[in-house]
């Protein structure tokens, strides 16, 4: 994996960590790639929908329905906010 990339998923995960630490009013929150809704309490459908809205904002991008359906990590929501970004600069 090229430095950029890795560099560009640290990037986005800090900014990832900031939004689950407001949304959650829990300071404390750290996030790894491979978190799930499974080990954050207090992260259900509501509080994704916000987390996406905020994500949204943040990176300046929005995405599908389905792509937001079929998130299942924190990972995965990197990746996809990349693609996202990478779609928008192009």
């Amino acid at each position: 994996m090229p430095a950029s990339q890795t560099a560009g998923q640290a990037s986005v995960l800090a900014e990832l960590t900031d939004i689950f630490r407001t949304v959650f009013e829990d300071p404390a929150i750290e996030l790894t790639p491979d978190m799930t809704a499974d080990d954050v309490p207090c992260w259900d459908s509501m509080n994704h929908i916000t987390i996406v809205v905020e994500a949204e904002c943040r990176f300046g991008i929005q995405f599908l329905a389905s792509e937001i359906e079929e998130l299942k990590s924190v990972g995965e929501l990197v990746q996809l906010i990349q693609a996202r970004r990478a779609i928008v600069h192009a």
